[in-house]
């Protein structure tokens, strides 16, 4: 079980003074207090981990989100800021004696401008909202998660996420250019901006990946793209999970990089088309999906040289799509994988990265893993990039089984680390994998790290008790 610290009582006891300067500060409409109002705000999407905050408010501007961090750090209260709340390892839970800051309501566009392939947005708005914003013009914004219909660019920005159309356009840093940021004394500093690059330390990517813990990310400067000509996804069926693997490896070996290349195992396709009736087929081990795009003729091209790759791999069946609805159908049941897993079983997803030459091996791994506690286990995920989201199925009615799937996620993620990976791709660390840093970074190694956050928040206010493990923080690094 996870640690989350007990509350400051003498925090506690200042409430109804606290919640009335809020109210002050913002307005009491912007200011939530009671208590059947606040359980909305408890958890996040790592839901087996629960506390109600002190309080949320919920600013529409940056100078409400600076009075709010001036006032909270000049009364020792710590503070989570929260976009959406789509967060799977946690980055978003509260405590009992933190205010919550929602970004909910920034979710602006403030500019566009198409010359120079840029959007300025406020940090609430929604990761799909961007590019429906710029589609008429035909652009996109490439970081798609498959939570891209809710989470928000904030939270994006504080985990750094990717998805699935990422493994050629990169992921948030990759496409974030500038931030408007609030410190935790309540300045307000620009990094960044609509230039491609920026002198001296590169404090936007400090910023990207560092899970609200520097400041609050109120304003985005992104990348657009303008859309291919075309693009079209094909479905790759193999009778074996190692066959599978071994066909990324060679894609990617062969120096060919789709818009998309995504892994899903003969449990998540059978989950996923009984809900979605994508079209996948139910016949194999495991199912790839590859996209490819530019003109009808390039696309034939690429996707006859895939096919050629992979025959070596004997693949059971190869389905290109051939319209629009047929390629919409593959996309949404691939979006639809998580939700439609938790409509049959309670489950946690788990986020690592690995070398896709290592794919094969960690795949059978996998199943010996969670074969050894008695679980199940569906695998989706970014095949292309080797950033793997093993979902462990359990009952969270039968006692001990939840505590077993933490500890097999536990055992994925060392793995991962093992044969030279990472703990995260996209989810962030939160408090899911907090004391699971060590198994991948020194002590020396955190210690940098955690001299870098205390530059930013002496006091260790911002979101805490998350990324570091509690019990190994350097004599700068404060006590929240």
């Amino acid at each position: 079980m996870i640690e989350i610290p007990a509350p400051d009582n003498t925090i506690l006891e200042r409430r109804p003074k606290i919640i009335c300067d809020l109210e002050r500060i913002l307005s009491p409409e912007s200011v939530i207090s009671s208590s059947d109002e606040l359980r909305a705000y408890e958890t996040d999407a790592l839901t087996a981990y629960r506390r109600v905050p002190l309080a949320v408010v919920l600013p529409t501007t940056t100078e409400q989100v600076s009075a709010v961090l001036r006032y909270c750090n000049q009364h020792d209260i710590k503070i989570v800021a929260r976009g959406a709340g789509t967060s799977l390892a946690g980055g978003a839970i509260p405590q009992e004696d933190a205010i919550v800051v929602g970004l909910a309501k920034m979710k602006r566009v403030l500019s566009i401008n198409y010359r120079n392939r840029t959007a300025c947005v406020q940090a609430g708005i929604t990761n799909l909202a961007v590019s429906q914003e710029v589609r008429a013009e035909g652009f996109f914004y490439a970081p798609d998660p498959s939570s891209q219909l809710a989470c928000s660019i904030g939270g994006n920005i504080g985990m750094n996420s990717g998805g699935a159309h990422c493994l050629k356009y990169g992921v948030t840093t990759n496409n974030l250019l500038g931030v408007k940021l609030v410190l935790i004394d309540g300045t307000i500093v620009e990094i960044g901006g609509e230039h491609l690059d920026s002198p001296g330390y590169d404090l936007l990517g400090l910023v990207c990946g560092s899970e609200g813990q520097l400041g609050i990310v109120t304003e985005a400067t992104v990348r657009i793209i303008r859309a291919a000509e075309n693009a079209r996804p094909a479905l790759l069926g193999f009778d074996s999970v190692e066959a599978a693997g071994a066909a990324v490896a060679a894609i990617i070996g062969a120096g060919i990089i789709p818009v998309a290349l995504e892994y899903m195992d003969r449990t998540a396709i059978g989950i996923t088309e009984d809900y979605a009736k994508a079209g996948y087929p139910l016949d194999v081990e495991a199912m790839l999906i590859v996209e490819v795009e530019g003109t009808n003729e390039e696309i034939d091209a690429t996707l006859e040289q895939i096919t050629d790759i992979v025959s070596a791999y004997t693949p059971r069946s190869i389905k290109v799509s051939r319209s629009d609805v047929e390629s919409a159908a593959i996309w949404k049941g691939r979006k639809a994988a998580f939700g439609a897993t938790g409509r049959i079983s309670d489950y946690i997803c788990m986020d690592g990265t690995i070398p896709t030459g290592q794919l094969s091996y960690v795949l059978r791994r996998t199943q010996e893993i969670i074969a050894e506690y008695g679980l199940r286990v569906a695998n989706v995920f970014h095949a292309g990039d080797g950033n793997l989201h093993p979902l462990i199925l359990f009952d969270i009615n039968k006692s001990g089984e939840m505590e077993k799937a933490e500890a097999a996620g536990e055992d994925l993620l060392k793995l991962c680390v093992e044969v030279g990976g990472c703990l995260t791709g996209e989810h962030g660390v939160g408090i899911e994998k907090r004391d699971l840093m060590l198994v991948q970074f020194s002590q020396g190694d955190l210690d940098q790290q955690m001299y870098a956050r205390a530059a930013f928040d002496p006091k260790w206010l911002l979101n805490p008790a998350k990324v570091f493990p509690l019990d190994c923080r350097p004599a700068c690094a404060g006590t929240s």
